[in-house]
């Protein structure tokens, strides 16, 4: 059967469990297309509260190996997980990738796991603008866990602490001088910390290096615990996942969880209007009400910022 073009009706087949129209509803979101804004409010209504866990790490340190075998433990038990890949923009197309859905691919026949990959379009933080709405599609749609992977981490790409309810960051041996990736906010974001390819040498410094770090922060109500993992093998995998479910029981008992998600709310709300304000400024820009206005400027005899007061006033 084929599926429908309307998007509420979209809306409630992948809400259902329809993962062909789940897959073409975010699409229509992260396009912006008509009718967009209905099914994100309908997705708000049917929230679920699914847990979201970002991983972030430099390019190479192994994070979609380590999400692979976290979804593999996570279904062995019987539960359900998407997992969002948001991958460098293709400099052709300017769509993503897809290199975290093939390293993926043996979970790709499981109608447990949902994989989407999605690209960053140059957006800074390592996160793609339309990230929070794709999250809460997937939310609506029933997943319990909600899997966040990013491009990577540098001075501008720590966005993934705003988007997640727990932070993962991976690094390996050698990863480099612990100071510039605390200027980087790396160590300020990260809830777990795991030490990748730790088969490797180095692995001793790099656990040394994180922990004194993370040592010079002070005490905090959460200690952030430093795993080693070589997630090629599976090794620490399931002491990783134990961590994690250690992080979302901590949060959910001192009140933390529900405040991280109100600060997201708060953030997501900054970003909409943002996006609101720009999109209005275009069109005013555009109207033919205003030509006269913009010509003026283009002559000089009226600076921008008060033509910008002017055009905003209405």
């Amino acid at each position: 059967m084929p599926l429908t073009a309307d998007p509420e009706r979209l809306a409630d087949e992948a809400f259902a469990g329809n993962r062909r129209a789940l897959a073409r509803l975010i699409t229509l979101v992260e396009e912006d297309r008509p009718g967009a804004g209905g099914v994100l409010a309908a997705a708000h209504e049917r929230r679920r509260g699914a847990y979201r866990v970002g991983i972030t790490g430099a390019p190479g340190a192994g994070k979609s190996t380590l999400t692979d075998r976290l979804i593999a433990a996570l279904r062995e038990r019987g539960e359900e997980v998407a997992v969002l890949a948001v991958d460098p923009s293709s400099p052709f197309s300017g769509g993503a990738v897809l290199g975290d859905r093939v390293r993926m691919q043996d979970h790709a026949s499981d109608r447990g796991v949902y994989i989407r990959s999605m690209a960053s379009r140059g957006h800074l933080g390592g996160l793609s603008a339309a990230v929070p709405k794709v999250l809460a599609l997937l939310d609506a749609a029933g997943f319990p866990m909600i899997v966040v992977e990013t491009v990577g981490v540098g001075q501008d790409e720590v966005e993934i602490v705003e988007a997640a309810d727990t932070t993962v960051v991976v690094v390996v041996p050698g990863w480099g001088d612990g100071i510039q990736a605390a200027k980087a906010g790396i160590l300020e974001i990260g809830d777990l910390f795991v030490v990748n390819k730790a088969d490797r040498l180095g692995v001793a410094e790099a656990v040394a290096d994180l922990r004194a770090m993370i040592e010079m922060g002070g005490d905090r109500p959460w200690q952030a615990p430093i795993l080693t993992t070589v997630a090629a093998k599976g090794a620490g995998v399931l002491e990783f996942l134990r961590e994690l479910e250690r992080h979302r029981s901590h949060l959910e008992e001192d009140g933390g969880l529900d405040e991280r998600r109100r600060r997201r709310r708060r953030g997501e709300l900054a970003a909409a209007l943002r996006a609101a304000a720009a999109r209005r400024a275009a069109e005013l820009y555009d109207s033919p009400e205003q030509i006269d206005l913009v010509s003026l400027v283009e002559s000089g005899e009226i600076d921008p910022w008060s033509a910008a007061e002017r055009l905003l006033a209405g």
